[in-house]
């Protein structure tokens, strides 16, 4: 999708979005995971000309194999969200951790109905970040699939391993091995101290492939089974605060790092060093 055709959207649909504040929401219990399982899952369309509505139906429809699903506009949200018959897989945007800087970021969610009715106290099964909110240069349609597959296995692991993810939240995925993975990662968002092959061979054993965006989702069309691509969050380029997040996926749903940090004049944004250091 074009970036001017991005930008016409974002102008049609911007009072549309779901606002709500990421208020640390309760992880979902082991009970709460069988409510889920035994759940209908609401998938919770944006209003206006919005373009995470396409991708989201598409990924939903080839992918969930979970549960009962079903398509509802948020005036049929407002109806169902007290009722734990009910989970939700909704676009929420809201500040991250109480984050000082005031800045809010678009999340996938994946949540619970409960008789408050409020996002903040739903039963929160996962989350990722897809963007900062505003940010109409933001492309993570691609990515989408890829979260829609990891947030089933991600409920299946809250179920069997949730006091190790509470304590670690998504960094629990880091302990997996990249031993034999090549590594495809975005060519535009790489920090300063990472954005070569001379830099990166210093610190990293695998094979690395700096692609642009549209690179990546070429090789993910092919549905590669030894390669993990980079998924980034960060800042558009007017944003003078805030964090960035890094997320290594396989094109299974298989998250093998996750990380986050606040952007500083000593440590910009982008992949950087530490991260590679993270993933030996």
């Amino acid at each position: 999708m074009s970036k001017i055709f991005r930008k016409c959207i974002f102008v049609f649909s911007l009072g549309l979005f779901s606002l709500y504040s990421m208020a640390n929401p309760p992880l979902a219990t082991k009970q709460q995971v069988g409510m889920f399982k035994n759940s209908k899952t609401c998938i919770v369309m944006e209003g206006g000309m919005s373009f995470y509505n396409a991708p989201v139906k598409d990924a939903v429809q080839k992918y969930w194999k979970s549960t009962e699903y079903e398509f509802i506009d948020q005036a049929e949200f407002e109806k169902r969200k007290t009722s734990t018959k009910y989970s939700f897989l909704v676009l929420m945007d809201g500040a991250y951790d109480k984050d000082p800087g005031g800045v809010s970021y678009n999340y996938m969610s994946l949540v619970l109905g409960d008789a408050s009715g409020n996002l903040t106290r739903m039963p929160e099964f996962c989350s990722i970040p897809l963007s900062y909110s505003g940010d109409t240069e933001a492309d993570y349609e691609y990515v989408i699939p890829v979260v829609v597959k990891f947030m089933q296995i991600h409920v299946k692991n809250l179920e069997k391993d949730r006091l190790l993810i509470s304590l670690n939240g998504l960094r629990y995925y880091n302990k997996n091995g990249l031993k034999d993975k090549v590594l495809l990662l975005n060519i535009k968002k790489m920090a300063s101290n990472a954005d070569s092959p001379e830099k990166i061979k210093a610190v990293c054993r695998n094979k690395v492939s700096l692609l642009t965006t549209e690179e990546i989702q070429k090789e993910l069309e092919a549905s590669p089974t030894n390669k993990v691509f980079h998924f980034h969050v960060g800042p558009p380029q007017d944003a003078g605060a805030g964090r960035c997040f890094e997320m290594l996926f396989d094109v299974d749903g298989n998250l093998y790092y996750y990380n986050f940090r606040k952007i500083t004049n000593d440590n910009p944004d982008g992949f950087n060093l530490n991260d590679f250091n993270n993933i030996r």
